[in-house]
C-alpha cells in the first residue's frame, strides 16, 4: 500500500535553487516510485515584492541586496549553471539580466493549480525565464507560456486582468513566513517535516524514505 505524502513546494519562479531543487525532488519521487501516494502542491513565495514593473538589472540586485561583488556573483552563477546541468536544468545565464516581479505568475499559478495544471505552469515559468531569459512579470509571456502548457488563454487572461486571487495568494505567502519560512525552496512533507534548499536528490529520497517509515 502507497504511503501518502503531501508536499508543499514553497518556492518563486525567479529562484534558480527552487528549479534546481523541484528537479532533484522529481528524480527522488521517481526512484521512490508507487511505494508513495504523492500530491504536490506549489506555494507562492516572493523574493522581491517590492520589485517594480520595470525590473532591475541582476548584477545591481544582488550587490545591494547581499553585497556580493561581480566575481562573487559570476562565481556563484557558474555553481548554479553546474548544478542545474547535472539535474538536466538549462541556465542560460547570458540570457538573464535582469530580476522582476513574480506576483502575477503566483496568480496564475494559483488557478493553474484548479485547473489542475500547476506543475506543468510552474516547469514551464523556470524555462521561460532561466533558459529564454524571459520576462515572468509580462502578461504576455505568462499568456504565452499558459497556453503552452495546454491552459485555456482566455481564461488566463481573465485572471490576469483582474485581481483574481491576489488575496488568496497573499494569504499563502503569510501562511508561510508566519511558520518561520524565510528562505526558499521550503520543501514541506505531511504539513510537518521540512527540507530546506536546492538539496540533491539523493538527500530528498532518503528524508522522504525516512518521513514514509514512521508514517506507514
Amino acid at each position: 500500500m502507497s504511503t501518502p505524502l503531501k508536499i508543499d513546494f514553497v518556492s518563486d519562479v525567479s529562484c534558480p535553487w527552487c528549479a534546481i531543487g523541484l528537479k532533484s525532488l522529481d528524480q527522488a519521487l521517481a526512484n521512490i516510485g508507487d511505494e508513495a501516494a504523492v500530491s504536490l502542491h506549489f506555494q507562492p513565495f516572493e523574493l522581491n515584492p517590492k520589485m517594480g514593473p520595470e525590473g532591475q538589472d541582476i548584477g545591481e540586485h544582488l550587490a545591494e541586496k547581499y553585497g556580493s561583488t561581480a566575481a562573487q556573483q559570476e562565481q556563484a552563477r557558474e555553481m548554479i549553471r553546474a548544478r542545474g546541468a547535472e539535474v538536466g536544468f538549462d541556465f542560460a545565464m547570458g540570457k538573464r539580466s535582469r530580476i522582476y516581479n513574480t506576483f502575477d505568475a503566483h496568480r496564475l499559478l494559483h488557478w493553474a493549480e484548479l485547473e489542475g495544471k500547476q506543475k506543468e505552469l510552474k516547469e514551464a515559468l523556470f524555462g521561460a525565464y532561466f533558459t529564454r531569459g524571459e520576462d515572468p512579470s509580462s502578461h504576455e509571456v505568462l499568456l504565452r507560456v499558459a497556453g503552452e502548457v495546454g491552459l485555456d488563454t482566455g481564461a488566463a487572461a481573465e485572471v490576469l486582468q483582474t485581481n483574481r486571487f491576489a488575496d488568496e495568494v497573499r494569504e499563502r505567502e503569510q501562511f508561510f513566513q508566519r511558520h518561520g519560512i524565510n528562505s526558499v525552496p521550503a520543501v514541506i512533507i505531511n504539513e510537518r517535516h521540512l527540507i530546506s534548499g536546492g538539496q540533491p536528490a539523493a538527500v530528498f529520497e532518503k528524508a522522504l524514505r525516512e518521513i514514509m517509515a514512521q508514517t506507514a
